[in-house]
Parts: C-alpha cells; sequence; structure tokens
C-alpha cells in the first residue's frame, strides 16, 4: 500500500481545524485519511518548530551570509589543494620519479 505524503498546508490546516474550530479528531481523520498518532505527531512538530517562523528576517540574513562565506573558504580551500597537488607532482617530476 502506497503512503500519502502530506503537504506542509494541509497539516497545518488539518491541526487548525482540530485546535481552533474544534472539528472532531475522529472526523477529520476520516475525512482526510490518516490515523490519530499521525495528528499527534504533525501537532508535536508544530510545538516543537513553529516557532521558526516567528525568527527575524535577519537572523536569516545573517545566516544567508554565513552560508555564503562557508562557500567562498570552501572554494578557495579546493583551489589551494588543487595548487598543492600540482606543485608536488612538479616537484617528483623534477626529482626523476
Amino acid at each position: 500500500m502506497k503512503r500519502k505524503v502530506w503537504t506542509p498546508q494541509t497539516k497545518l490546516k488539518v491541526i487548525l481545524e482540530h485546535l481552533i474550530n474544534q472539528r472532531p479528531l475522529v472526523e477529520l481523520c476520516n475525512e482526510y485519511g490518516f490515523r490519530q498518532s499521525t495528528y499527534h505527531y504533525w501537532l508535536h512538530e508544530l510545538q516543537q518548530r513553529g516557532h521558526l517562523i516567528f525568527e527575524s528576517k535577519k537572523h536569516a540574513k545573517k545566516e544567508q551570509k554565513l552560508l555564503k562565506g562557508n562557500r567562498r573558504l570552501k572554494r578557495i580551500i579546493a583551489e589551494l589543494t588543487i595548487e598543492l597537488k600540482k606543485t608536488e607532482l612538479e616537484l617528483r617530476e623534477g626529482d626523476g620519479l
């Protein structure tokens, strides 16, 4: 049996229908075709990570800046590694190895 994949929007919609509209969980499970344990898992995830949607854009920009710097440093390391390998190869060839 193929597992159904739920979109984040649908998960939030179901949780809000239950919490705000006080729609019975059994009714939602029957309508959408999932188990109550699945709902409780979604609710737990929302409780654990829901605060992330309120993170400031300043924080996101700082993270993007750090990621960009990280990529730049990795590129520099790769270029230096290539140069080092070329130098080692030239030295070996110069020694007659």
